[in-house]
């Protein structure tokens, strides 16, 4: 059965998505399949046409490979892929529509504002941050509205670190999110449908050793501790679990997602949900699987199946 993982794009975020392709080609071609990994350049599309595969799993993660444009793409060559469609991918690419499209279905999330570039330098970037400042208060987290790997976020804890904040955020998007800073126990949710509907897998704990689970912390083996399942409270682990299958069928997601929280004693607060999930050695994802019982491979090889 013939396989082609997409990895790499031209994203920040392209060594990131090189390993998460050759980890889960490896995963498949232990599950007995030909697998390819393919680059998201000029040499893609005829490689497609001239030998079409059974299957296309794209893992190019950022923009491109999870805004939709490359599902586009797909569909327009019609070629079968696992994940979710090109309007799905927009939806949840975009943290402040995914944001509020799941507080109108009654789910926490922080506070705040998604604004352009453009906006600080039309309306004056001081008079902006002060009455951002003056409604949301300290400590901030400061982030790209689009993108992933938290590149570009910053936790401001003082109004001097904003503007430098701002300037790490634009330079990974035209627009940022400035939302409060929510205190608690970060986890995350893996999400499978292997054919009777999204299930939620164990939640893994994120501790890591700086405070903050940046670009360092994510991708640095030894940086951050994760505890699988989460150490939280059954109730607490149940709505998590219970809000990561409702974002995942409301933004119109397919196949497999990663949704990511803060539980606080207030309750369980959405931060973002992601299309394509890491798969590296230190990746969220593949932590899940295996405490939900399965190997990476057989995951993968059981949604290849399904298309």
């Amino acid at each position: 059965m013939s396989v082609v993982v997409l990895a790499g794009g031209l994203s920040a975020e392209r060594d990131v998505s090189l390993r998460s392709g050759r980890r889960l080609a490896e995963a498949l071609r232990s599950e007995g399949m030909d697998v390819s990994v393919l680059d998201l350049d000029a040499a893609l599309l005829p490689s497609l046409q001239a030998d079409p595969p059974r299957v296309v799993i794209p893992l190019v993660h950022g923009a491109a490979g999870e805004d939709g444009s490359l599902a586009d793409v797909l569909e327009a060559l019609g070629v079968p892929y696992v994940g979710s469609g090109a309007v799905a991918c927009r939806l949840a690419f975009d943290k402040a529509i995914a944001k509020g499209i799941l507080a109108e279905r009654g789910v926490l999330v922080p506070r705040g504002y998604s604004l352009p570039h453009g906006i600080f330098r039309d309306l004056g970037a001081p008079a902006v941050m002060a009455a951002i400042l003056e409604r949301l208060g300290l400590p901030l987290m400061v982030k790209p509205t689009r993108g992933g790997s938290a590149l570009g976020a910053t936790l401001v804890r003082t109004a001097e670190e904003l503007p430098p904040a701002m300037v790490a955020a634009f330079a990974y998007g035209d627009s940022a999110m400035l939302e409060q800073y929510v205190p608690g126990t970060e986890v995350a949710v893996s999400v499978v449908d292997l054919g009777d509907g999204p299930v939620a897998w164990p939640a893994v704990e994120i501790q890591p050793r700086s405070g903050i689970y940046d670009y360092a912390a994510r991708y640095t083996a030894g940086e951050t501790e994760f505890f699988v399942p989460a150490r939280i409270s059954a109730a607490q682990a149940d709505e998590c679990a219970r809000t990561a299958v409702m974002a995942h069928e409301t933004l119109g997601l397919r196949d497999w997602s990663r949704v990511d929280f803060m539980v606080t004693d207030e309750g369980v607060y959405f931060l973002e949900a992601n299309v394509a999930p890491g798969m590296t050695e230190t990746s969220l994802f593949p932590q899940a699987a295996v405490a939900a019982g399965f190997t990476l491979g057989k995951v993968a090889a059981a949604l290849v199946a399904r298309h």
